[in-house]
């Protein structure tokens, strides 16, 4: 019994070094790839022989900051209108009875299982024609891509937010609507303080999601100074004769700051939207 308890002892350490490695080796050998003088793979040490801070110096030249603010202004602005339009949906399903509801919720949920690379056509036709009318939700516009990532990302958040909302009990708002307040003011008034962590959640993927996208954003923008973050990754790697891997490094890391700051600072409002409901018994 007690060799059976160390060898599953020595299996845990040995799953955990593993999962580390597998975690954090990647990250440690691009941040060497960032300091290493010189642009290629070739002699690529984990800790480099010549240490330069060139490769981060280049990013300024080539308006990598512009990408940048470009990805936090659709990343913000996407987590912002979701939120506000998941949640009224949410609380919609949550606490009315209409026709249609189970429908919606099924059509909602079937939209889910098919992936955004089954929509880039009708995507970018959607987004050709309706800019002829409206150019600031065409083609190479961030209004534009903001409103396909709205239209993605609402259906399972509002799943996500209307298991929340149904923890939370009636009787709150039955209470409220008795003293005399309205149904909008008991929705914002004690609805949406008690399910602050869900929100959290909620805006935090959505940033996260919109904040690293290659695929959407690739093929709506075209313009190199409209790039996001990711999009404008690929211009380091996509030469056939000028490939910058030391650039496209140290590009990397500092677009990745965000999202590990983002996380750190709000990691626990995330545990307790996930993992807790909104009132405790």
């Amino acid at each position: 019994m007690r060799k059976n308890k160390i060898i599953l002892q020595i299996l845990k350490h040995i799953i955990i070094w593993i999962f580390l490695v597998f975690t954090f080796f990647p990250v440690a050998w691009t941040i060497s790839a960032s300091i290493r003088a010189g642009g290629g793979l070739v002699g690529q040490k984990l800790i480099p022989d010549n240490i330069t801070i060139e490769h981060y110096s280049n990013l300024k030249d080539i308006g990598f900051f512009n990408w940048i603010k470009n990805s936090l202004i659709v990343s913000i602005t996407t987590a912002i209108l979701t939120v506000f339009f998941v949640s009224l949906a949410a609380y919609a399903f949550s606490r009315f009875k209409f026709w249609g509801k189970k429908c919606s919720l099924l059509t909602l949920l079937i939209l889910q299982m098919f992936p955004a690379i089954m929509g880039m056509v009708a995507v970018y036709l959607l987004l050709y024609h309706l800019g002829k009318y409206l150019p600031f939700l065409g083609l190479n516009t961030l209004s534009g891509l903001i409103m396909v990532y709205l239209g993605g990302g609402i259906p399972y958040n509002i799943w996500l937010m209307k298991g929340f909302f149904d923890s939370i009990p009636d009787s709150l708002e039955e209470s409220a609507l008795i003293d005399g307040a309205t149904r909008f003011q008991a929705y914002y008034k004690i609805i949406l303080p008690l399910s602050t962590p869900i929100l959290s959640v909620v805006a935090i993927t959505s940033f996260i999601g919109t904040y690293s996208d290659f695929l959407l954003a690739s093929i709506v923008l075209k313009d190199p100074s409209k790039y996001t973050f990711a999009v404008g990754l690929r211009n380091f790697i996509s030469g056939m004769y000028d490939v910058r891997w030391g650039d496209f490094a140290a590009a990397s890391i500092v677009g990745a700051l965000p999202i590990v700051i983002i996380f750190l600072a709000l990691q626990n409002l995330i545990v307790s939207g996930l993992t807790r409901g909104a009132v405790k018994e």
